[in-house]
């Protein structure tokens, strides 16, 4: 996939995604809490994971259908909004105490750290309304799908997952790790969003565990989870906050252990590498096409080889 190909198809997706985010996180929450809540997740981000949803969706063949359609578009929105309520979270005094994010003042900055916290609450709780529509909404997308997206994204989220990584990272401040801790932590904190996003995509085509393409898809999600995480570090380590949109080299000043201070610079450019390589050789066994998969190995690509 050429660099303008994936720019006018990020761009139609990206844009598919906000309008429906502005849809469905409602202003009209009570006491301030919608305007916070939207100014937590709106207009802001890379919207990786839901670029994942759709790419999963479209090397399929989910798009090809209303339902699948539909269920993709309720997926990348809902994913997006479990990301936003955990960065929430994890920018308040109580975890990482951080004051930037996406390039202007972290939501208990803005709104105070109570406000924070309910919109918080609120959006992981929307995640979930908008893969569980109601009767006559979402194209008739069956309950069996609904049950699964919400399923995965479920686990993801919680103790085995996100919440579980995030666990780990704030009891080992000041610890060292080794490297089979750390990376155990990131797949879960991060990877395993990202490793969801894949798989519910897959799952707007009704593909299973069983399913032939499912743990392919899934071995290149787990790649590239841990990748992002790695070039998270070594970008925390080598860019000012102007280019990140977050505080710069906050987990050395919190004394975190990160794959950067575990392998140096060069050796996490290393693994960063190998993991890119490990993703393209997942996708290469799902026998899905060259073309149906270009997103998704565009989308690796550019995980591994960002700038901010």
């Amino acid at each position: 996939m050429t660099p303008a190909v994936y720019a006018t198809w990020s761009a139609d997706v990206l844009a598919r995604v906000e309008s429906a985010l502005h849809e469905w996180v409602p202003a009209s929450a009570p006491a301030g809490l919608g305007e916070a809540m939207r100014y937590g997740v709106l207009d802001g981000g890379k919207r990786l994971r839901a670029l994942l949803v759709q790419a999963a969706a479209q090397a399929v063949g989910a798009l090809d259908s209303a339902i699948g359609t539909e269920a993709a578009l309720r997926a990348a929105c809902a994913v997006e909004l479990i990301h936003a309520y955990s960065l929430v979270h994890d920018d308040m005094p109580c975890m990482d105490n951080d004051v930037l994010r996406r390039g202007k003042p972290t939501v208990h900055v803005q709104f105070g750290e109570a406000q924070a916290m309910l919109a918080g609450d609120a959006m992981q709780a929307l995640a979930f309304e908008v893969l569980t529509p109601d009767e006559g909404e979402g194209a008739g997308v069956p309950a069996a799908l609904q049950a699964h997206l919400s399923r995965l994204l479920a686990r993801a989220s919680g103790q085995s997952g996100m919440a579980g990584g995030q666990a780990i990272d704030l009891a080992s401040v000041g610890h060292a790790l080794n490297e089979a801790t750390l990376r155990d932590m990131h797949h879960r904190k991060t990877g395993a969003l990202l490793r969801a996003s894949v798989q519910m995509g897959a799952a707007c085509a009704g593909l299973t565990p069983h399913s032939l393409a499912w743990a392919p898809l899934t071995a290149y999600g787990h790649a590239i989870g841990l990748a992002f995480q790695i070039v998270d570090d070594v970008l925390d380590a080598t860019q000012p906050s102007d280019t990140l949109g977050k505080t710069a080299g906050k987990d050395a000043d919190a004394n975190k252990p990160t794959y950067v201070s575990l392998l140096g610079l060069d050796g996490a450019r290393q693994e960063a590498a190998s993991l890119l390589q490990q993703a393209h050789d997942a996708l290469g066994q799902t026998g899905l096409s060259t073309a149906a998969l270009a997103p998704l190995a565009a989308l690796a690509e550019r995980i591994v080889h960002r700038d901010h």
